[in-house]
């Protein structure tokens, strides 16, 4: 079968979960958005900033050295074990420390009476990191049905009990009971992922191989850097707005948090296309390493990227000229005002995917210090340029900050992967769908038929510019998709 469509079939079964979960957790924002005031919703975004921080921190990078040992090493079994206990010991540990110090961390959190909210965290993250490892099993066993399955079950216990704690058990009048309710169907729907694994979890020996784990320490730990770095770039700015708007800005609390909420629900209608990079990195991670010591590996990673940039590209002016369709899945008008940043976020994460996709190149190389150099210096401007400029210009600073450090994180990937490990990308081609797609953008801005208001008009002729696109697209990668 043919590498690229074999990585598109693996890319549909294993982001199938996902995509669909996702968007049925779009579902949700307008109910969170209607249901939950603005600075409600800014501190359940605020919590679920920290998740994405802990998982990378809680896995420790086994799941990428798990799948570069295994066609490394004889016994792989040996190879799932060492690594599957050092994430269960890491986690046992970060529990403790919860258990012991929740009040001091929700007092530096800003919520002091909400210790509560830090315990209930604390479990989720350590149930869904301690599942991190038997899930990657299954993707390197290539059991993508069951994984698929597995991932698409607990999303859907998830959203199936916020519904019924929502509708069915809260009260508007104590806004901060959603919170809980949100916390507490996330936890049940985590447990689906053991449960579902169980033989992994009882199947497991205290046997550990010090020297192997080592090995695969040196190996992940510039990618657990890189990892958090990175995460610092992808959340930071929400974890920040808050604090800095309180601390700096001279906003009240409640007044910082409802900046937070208006910003983190519009940051829902960028996450498109992380949505289509979370589906593609579970099947192309794996598929990039099977295919490394084959013949014309790296024309075929060339390729890919082609495809690549001009899909996302299409996502950001998709999301970007529809704009008036996507905000009503903000059922709540206060949170509107925050709609023009979209299309910044649109293209960061645009930036943010051809990096992820590069990245690559310090994986199959084993230069994972770059990688950990290139997002810690990402890291460092993201946290500078936010405390900078959100005093002044609020969240349009977060949204400026994410697009300029995203695009400069691309740049030094593709820069020092030349040097490294050198893949010809098609620059031109990269080029072409990226510029045509920012022309489609500000000709529709340019000629916008009453802004901010739907019109069949404006529809049709934005929706004929995406056509368009599309067809160019095709027009230019034909030939190729006739060959392959």
């Amino acid at each position: 079968m043919n590498p690229i469509k074999n990585l598109l079939g693996q890319t549909a079964i294993y982001g199938l979960p996902s995509i669909v979960g996702r968007l049925l957790n779009y579902m949700l924002v307008p109910i969170y958005t209607s249901l939950l005031p603005v600075y409600e919703y800014g501190k359940i975004s605020e919590l679920y900033a920290l998740v994405a921080f802990l998982i990378v921190l809680l896995t420790f990078g086994m799941e990428t050295a798990f799948f570069k040992f295994i066609n490394l090493k004889e016994n792989k079994k040996e190879v799932f074990q060492s690594s599957f206990l050092t994430v269960i010991v890491f986690n046992l540990i970060f529990l403790l420390i919860i258990f012991l110090f929740n009040q001091q961390i929700a007092n530096i959190l800003l919520y002091n009476d909400h210790a509560i909210y830090i315990i209930l965290l604390a479990l989720i993250v350590a149930i869904d990191a301690t599942s991190a490892m038997p899930m990657a099993k299954l993707r390197a066993d290539n059991k993508a049905v069951r994984f698929a399955t597995i991932h698409f079950s607990s999303i859907i216990l998830n959203i199936t009990l916020n519904l019924v704690f929502l509708y069915g058990f809260f009260n508007k009048e104590n806004p901060e009971q959603g919170i809980l309710f949100i916390l507490v169907a996330n936890l049940l729907a985590s447990f689906i992922k053991p449960i579902a694994t169980y033989k992994d979890y009882f199947g497991l020996k205290l046997h550990y191989n010090r020297e192997l784990v080592r090995e695969m320490f040196k190996y992940s730990l510039p990618l657990v850097i890189a990892g958090f770095a990175g995460i610092i770039n992808e959340t930071i700015d929400r974890a920040m707005l808050k604090q800095v708007l309180y601390n700096k800005g001279g906003l009240t609390l409640r007044e910082s948090e409802t900046q937070l909420g208006i910003y983190s629900a519009c940051y829902k209608l960028a996450m498109i296309v992380t949505i289509f990079l979370q589906a593609y990195r579970y099947a192309a991670e794996p598929f990039f390493f099977a295919q490394e010591k084959k013949k014309g590996s790296k024309n075929m990673y060339s390729k890919i990227m082609n495809y690549f940039v001009a899909f996302v590209c299409l996502i950001f002016i998709t999301v970007s000229l529809n704009i008036d369709v996507f905000k009503h899945f903000i059922r709540n008008e206060e949170f509107w005002v925050g709609l023009n940043v979209v299309p910044i976020l649109l293209i960061a994460n645009v930036f943010y995917g051809i990096y992820l996709n590069q990245s690559i190149w310090y994986k199959l190389s084993g230069q994972t210090k770059y990688g950990a150099f290139i997002a810690i210096l990402g890291g460092f401007v993201t946290i500078l340029l936010n405390f900078i400029f959100i005093p002044i210009y609020g969240f349009w600073a977060c949204a400026w900050v994410t697009m300029f450090v995203y695009g400069g994180q691309m740049i030094a990937s593709y820069f020092l992967g030349q040097k490294y490990y050198p893949i010809n990308y098609n620059l031109r081609k990269f080029l072409l769908y990226f510029g045509f797609s920012l022309i489609i953008f500000f000709v529709a801005f340019i000629i916008d038929i009453d802004p901010g208001i739907f019109s069949w008009e404006k529809f049709i002729f934005h929706n004929s510019l995406i056509v368009f696109y599309i067809f160019l697209f095709w027009f230019i990668e034909r030939p190729k998709l006739k060959k392959n």
